[in-house]
């Protein structure tokens, strides 16, 4: 059961990207062209799909976690850090940089893969990579302790 519910997740996820056209770096790169203002090429639409996408959260959680549990798990796993470090302040600007650059996020170039193109392929592929990077320089680091 678990599984199907997180294919179905993923499925109705992955739809609304690509209806949306966050999958389409194109449009992505336009709306974050402020620059084109002036020129008419910047496009707000994807505002109001992450608008929706905010309202829609919002309310979810409000239902949901009235809920004593969710439905395929024993308890909700919710983020409990509240510190803003360097580590996720970092990471933000990072995930900004290369969507800025892209025009994909891992959440648009994923279902991407599906439309047989090379460009989100050569993206989840660094991005991949980038993973294995970091997780390998965080192993080498010295310790330090983090924030609860």
């Amino acid at each position: 059961m678990r599984i199907a519910l997180s294919f179905a997740a993923g499925l109705v996820f992955g739809a609304g990207i690509l209806i949306s056209g966050m999958a389409n770096p194109a449009k992505v790169l336009n709306f974050f062209d402020l620059g084109g203002i002036a020129e008419g090429t910047w496009d707000p639409s994807l505002a109001f799909v992450m608008g929706g996408a905010l309202v829609v959260t919002a309310i979810g959680y409000r239902l949901v976690l009235r809920r004593p549990a969710p439905l395929a798990d024993a308890r909700f796993h919710l983020p409990n850090k509240t510190v803003l470090d360097a580590r996720l302040i970092g990471g933000a600007a990072l995930f900004g940089i290369g969507w800025g650059i892209t025009g994909f996020c891992p959440g648009g170039a994923v279902p991407a893969l599906g439309l047989g193109r090379i460009e989100p392929l050569v993206f989840v592929s660094t991005m991949i990579l980038g993973m294995i990077a970091a997780r390998r320089i965080e192993t080498r680091a010295p310790s330090r302790p983090r924030a609860a």
